[in-house]
């Protein structure tokens, strides 16, 4: 039977540290699970220091409601997906409109 030892770690983290993991998660969008594997802390760490970052936005009042969720940060990555496929596309078809025109904005194409 394999065993599965647990050591209690005694390490100390800066503000700065526990910050951008925070950031990680409430800002980026990321899992709790993914950003502490990533950054090799407990899982329980990660949801304690979100907690008193909570708990600190809420008693600042107002701020606790402009925290963005998972579910901004998700909107935000489809809102800037979107923004990169109307860009190309409009890209194409300012491409597609100057090729029949002898003078294009910026720049000019002779016909042959």
């Amino acid at each position: 039977m394999a065993t599965t030892e647990v050591f209690m770690s005694n390490r100390q983290y800066t503000d700065e540290f526990k910050a951008e993991a925070v950031k990680q998660v409430t800002e980026r969008g990321f899992r709790v699970a993914d950003v502490a594997q990533r950054l090799g802390v407990s899982t329980h760490s990660l949801y304690e220091w979100l907690r008193k970052a909570k708990s600190a936005a809420n008693a600042d009042g107002a701020e606790a409601a402009l925290l963005p969720t998972a579910k901004d940060s998700a909107e935000v990555r489809r809102l800037k997906a979107e923004i990169k496929r109307l860009t190309e596309e409009r890209d194409i078809l300012k491409n597609v409109r100057c090729q029949g025109l002898s003078i294009c904005i910026g720049r000019t194409q002779t016909h042959i």
